[in-house]
């Protein structure tokens, strides 16, 4: 159930755009378990004056080629949240040429009645006095 935002710089094709995309969403799924078909995610590319970095915090030299990954979800263990990051890098890398040192990735982490996923109903939350929710068959 992530909800993937993507910023970048602005000057990349739809093709270079779906490239990452689609290999944020493979890292996911090979590293906190992420469904095939859960694939939620926003790009939005920013012109020079509307995208800002220190190119030297934490010594990491960034470039203009910096992209931003926000990962809206439900927790996950601080081991798999490593693996997440570096496999995101490592995919990006090989597959879109984005040096590892220009992603950025912050995790945003979020209750399951925190989220609808259409008809205005809170799919994952507890119902009924029991408790029971569907969280078990929507994270499988």
């Amino acid at each position: 159930m992530p909800f993937v935002r993507i910023d970048l710089r602005t000057g990349r094709s739809e093709a270079e755009l779906r490239n990452i995309s689609q290999n944020i969403h493979r890292a996911m799924i090979e590293t906190i378990d992420v469904p095939e078909d859960d694939y939620f995610q926003v790009i939005t590319q920013h012109g020079e004056n509307e995208f800002f970095y220190d190119p030297n915090y934490l010594n990491m030299n960034r470039t203009a080629d910096m992209i931003y990954i926000q990962i809206t979800m439900k927790g996950r263990t601080l081991a798999k949240k490593r693996a997440l990051y570096a496999r995101i890098a490592e995919r990006l890398h090989a597959a879109a040429g984005i040096r590892t040192q220009d992603v950025m990735i912050i995790v945003t982490e979020t209750d399951v009645e925190n989220w609808s996923f259409g008809n205005g109903i809170a799919q994952l939350a507890p119902h009924g006095e029991i408790g029971v929710t569907m969280e078990k068959e929507w994270m499988r």
